[in-house]
C-alpha cells in the first residue's frame, strides 16, 4: 500500500489519486509539430529512482500535487500544492 502525503487532507492511499506523469510544462499544442505533441502524450521514460510527479487528489480536495518520488521503494520525500507552487502569492488567497 503506497501512502501519499496530501498538504490539505493528510496521508491518503495512493487509490484516492490519479497519476499524471512526470511533472514539467505542457507544450503550447498551437505551436508544436504534430510529432513533438505525439513525443509529449505518448512517450515517456521510466527512470528508476527520485522523479517529480504531477498527482490530482480526485477523491479528497480535488487539488493537484506535486510529488517527489522513489520509483523503486515508493518513499515519498514531499509533496505540494502545486497551484501554490504556481503562484508565490496564492498561499494567502486560499486562506
Amino acid at each position: 500500500m503506497m501512502l501519499l502525503p496530501c498538504p490539505w487532507c493528510g496521508p491518503r492511499h495512493a487509490g484516492e489519486f490519479r497519476f499524471h506523469g512526470a511533472a514539467g510544462t505542457r507544450p503550447d499544442p498551437a505551436t508544436t509539430t504534430p510529432e513533438q505533441w505525439r513525443r509529449y502524450l505518448y512517450v515517456h521514460d521510466n527512470p528508476r529512482g527520485w522523479q517529480t510527479e504531477s498527482w490530482y487528489h480526485s477523491a479528497g480536495c480535488r487539488r493537484f500535487l506535486t510529488v517527489e518520488r522513489n520509483t523503486l521503494t515508493h518513499e515519498v520525500r514531499s509533496a505540494r500544492d502545486t497551484q501554490l507552487d504556481a503562484a508565490p502569492n496564492a498561499a494567502e488567497d486560499a486562506r
